[in-house]
């Protein structure tokens, strides 16, 4: 595979998106080995982030493929990879039973019922492709793909689930569905001539904007509950703090007669958001004690 190819490969799965799962799948880890009473060793960590990659890339693809048709007609999207032809249907199949086989292979490096539950987690990933073609929730779907990932890390990590992390489950499943239904405003003209579906399509852009909103509340409330049941020291609430202020920024970008900022509230946004709760939440969880 040439440089090329690489580089459009990259495009089509949106690979620099990686951070908005990743940090919360780390933190999900740390807490877990904190609360056996050490740290992650490198090699979990590697396994993690390989599994994490292999996982994001399949559902990627397997997305692009099953939106392509959809894809070509709507002219946001239709110079991406596939709808331009750059990339063949066929090698994007190839492309996600690559990563599909990158994820199994990860969690097999784990342990057993990260293995067992690995294809589960595809399931999942995969089920979302097609949400939008009869329900307008699907944000909720997409988060929720997103959101397993603290779990599948502690799953990693201790080889069990501790109910907790089933907080911070919702909670990133709440901020990756509110911040779709943000993105899908772009689209609901679209959404309508095509049959899909959408919280934007059925509500309207201004109650959608509200929605989203009500998410994020409502995420930054699970947050101090997560903090409060770790007994988490100084540093997560300040965590939970600038998360809050960033999310309240990026609502404050979008307004239902203007979307011209949607990609600075998307993506620059969201991706400070991940790597600060990363940083803040880190340093809680290495402070903590077991």
């Amino acid at each position: 595979m040439n440089k090329s190819r690489i580089r459009i490969v990259l495009e089509m799965i949106k690979f620099e998106h990686s951070v908005f799962a990743l940090p919360f799948a780390l933190v999900g880890a740390l807490l877990a080995a904190r609360a056996g009473g050490g740290l992650p060793s490198w090699h979990q960590i590697l396994w993690i982030v390989v599994a994490m990659v292999g996982a994001r890339s399949a559902a990627m693809t397997l997305n692009r493929i099953a939106d392509l048709e959809y894809d070509r007609r709507n002219p946001r999207t239709a110079n991406r990879a596939l709808p331009a032809g750059e990339l063949s249907p066929g090698f994007a199949w190839m492309f996600t039973l690559l990563a599909s086989a990158v994820l199994v292979i990860a969690a097999w490096r784990l342990n057993r019922l990260a293995l067992e539950l690995s294809p589960v987690a595809l399931l999942v990933l995969f089920f979302y492709s097609y949400t939008k073609r009869f329900t307008s929730w699907s944000h909720f779907v997409l988060g929720f793909c997103l959101g397993i990932s603290p779990a599948a890390a502690w799953i990693a990590i201790r080889g069990s689930l501790d109910a907790r992390m089933l907080i911070l489950c919702a909670a990133v499943t709440l901020w990756v569905g509110g911040f779709d239904v943000l993105y899908s405003c772009q689209d609901v003209e679209f959404d309508k001539a095509a049959g899909l579906h959408s919280i934007p399509k059925r509500f309207g852009i201004a109650k959608a904007l509200l929605t989203a909103r009500a998410m994020h509340l409502v995420m930054v409330a699970l947050l101090g509950w997560l903090a409060f049941s770790f007994h988490l020291a100084w540093p997560a609430w300040a965590g939970i703090g600038v998360v809050a202020v960033l999310l309240a920024y990026e609502h404050s970008l979008v307004k239902p007669d203007d979307l011209s900022k949607m990609n600075a509230a998307f993506f620059t946004v969201n991706g400070y958001i991940s790597l600060l709760f990363l940083l803040f939440w880190g340093a809680a969880a290495i402070v903590m004690h077991p």
